[in-house]
């Protein structure tokens, strides 16, 4: 081309959660039978969607509405019913104006970070869920802003190191917070929530925090959401329906914002999202119809404990498989569906391998993690995969410098649950002894 068309930040767009599919599919060609615990969709795990969702989506498709465009900010009883339940709880209280749809949470993370000044950054945790560091990075064109989740403390943000990195950078703007948390399935305690909104109030920033498996938390911990503790420090809450209805296609998601109008240059900002959004017209309006129609059914609760009960079960299933192998440090998760595992410091090198019996795949691993600068657990990653079919996604993948690797918590099948740990359990300890 005669002049360069590449954005200045799309080195930073990578999603290894899907680039590993693209593996695990040509593996299988090869004779590989896969466990596919790399990404969060439920239904993809088998999640069967009860026929009376069923029936209010379909009783929703015959009307003549569901086709057509819905108001920009969304459809607009879906944003009064929002508002309401989110004031019921007696924080920052919003209007249905303070609410904006978008078509899933990708959208809206694209938008947020997107329709920031170039120059302005916003911290985002490692280890970060990709689309956020990504996109966060991609606006600015270079490595995201980061600041710890302690691995030594629950998953944690460490707080010291929080105010540090706000503190020697100066161009810092914004907290990402995610709670609950992916990749680490970490539930914040209200008081962490507390002292991270100090931090927003006494440095003069706004507060980002995804909030989308806010209602799928177990193990006996709590949390608050952002709206409890906020005050009056300018925020977006982003929530949506793909992982707790659960109905990841659908692609609906939202902001709610909340201090909006503390702040003249927040409030020119917001505005510009919003008119973002204008230029798309709107976001898909069937999925925004139903919401308030599934949440208020009187199974829905039910069937949303029981999912959630599984998930605890699960989740202590796979601390126990793992938390006594030698070499990873291991925490439970107590929230959202995944479980991120760490590889003690000097643990993994460029010499070990896994036996994997098929000559074509392992011709297959052995290009992968020939490449000089393939991480160390990139590395485990493909090994594991080839040797036993496991698919779950490395953890420096996630704007992280940790070794190790995320799996999700979604087989519904718990004899398969247990086997698929056992044998990552066995591998590990295979792997590192090799």
């Amino acid at each position: 081309m005669r002049t360069d068309i590449v954005h200045i930040g799309a080195g930073e767009l990578t999603y290894e959660i899907r680039n590993i599919v693209n593996v695990g599919n040509k593996l299988e060609k090869l004779g590989l039978t896969t466990n596919w615990e790399n990404i969060g969709d439920p239904i993809a795990k088998g999640e069967k969607i009860p026929s009376w969702m069923k029936e209010i989506v379909a009783d929703a498709v015959m009307q003549d509405l569901t086709y057509g465009y819905c108001p920009t900010r969304g459809v607009l009883s879906t944003r009064e019913f929002i508002a309401a339940e989110t004031n019921k709880r007696g924080g920052a209280q919003i209007t249905p104006d303070d609410i904006l749809f978008f078509n899933g949470l990708g959208d809206a993370i694209s938008k947020i970070f997107g329709f920031l000044k170039r120059t302005a950054r916003v911290l985002v945790p490692t280890p970060s869920y990709t689309t956020h560091s990504s996109a966060e990075a991609a606006h600015a064109g270079d490595k995201p802003l980061t600041y710890i989740l302690d691995p030594n403390h629950h998953w944690y943000p460490d707080l010291d190191d929080l105010e540090k990195s706000i503190k020697y950078n100066p161009a810092v703007a914004g907290i990402l917070i995610i709670n609950p948390d992916n990749p680490t399935g970490a539930v914040y305690p209200t008081h962490i929530l507390e002292s991270i909104v100090e931090l927003a109030k006494r440095y003069n920033l706004f507060i980002v925090c995804d909030e989308v498996y806010h209602n799928i938390v177990y193990n006996g911990t709590s949390t608050s959401p952002l709206s409890d503790v906020i005050g009056d420090v300018p925020a977006i809450a982003m929530r949506g329906i793909s992982k707790e209805m659960p109905w990841p296609g659908s692609r609906c998601g939202w902001i709610e914002v909340y201090n909006g109008d503390k702040d003249p240059m927040f409030a020119k900002y917001i505005q510009s999202i919003l008119n973002a959004k204008m230029v798309e017209v709107c976001s898909t309006t069937l999925p925004q119809v139903v919401f308030p129609k599934v949440v208020q059914h009187p199974k829905y609760q039910g069937y949303l404990q029981e999912r959630i009960a599984r998930y605890e079960k699960f989740s202590n299933i796979a601390h126990d498989c793992l938390k006594d192998v030698k070499g990873v440090l291991v925490n439970r998760p107590n929230g959202a569906f995944y479980m991120s595992v760490c590889f003690e410091s000097g643990a993994l090198t460029h010499d070990q391998t896994l036996v994997i019996d098929n000559k074509e795949v392992r011709a297959m691993v052995e290009s992968l993690v020939s490449p000089e600068g393939t991480s160390l657990d990139k590395r485990f990653v493909y090994y594991l995969l080839g040797a036993t079919g496991v698919c779950v996604v490395p953890l420096t993948s996630f704007a992280t410098d940790l070794q190790g690797f995320r799996v999700t918590l979604l087989e519904r099948d718990e004899a398969v649950f247990r086997e698929v740990f056992e044998t990552i359990a066995i591998a590990i300890h295979q792997y590192l002894e090799s």
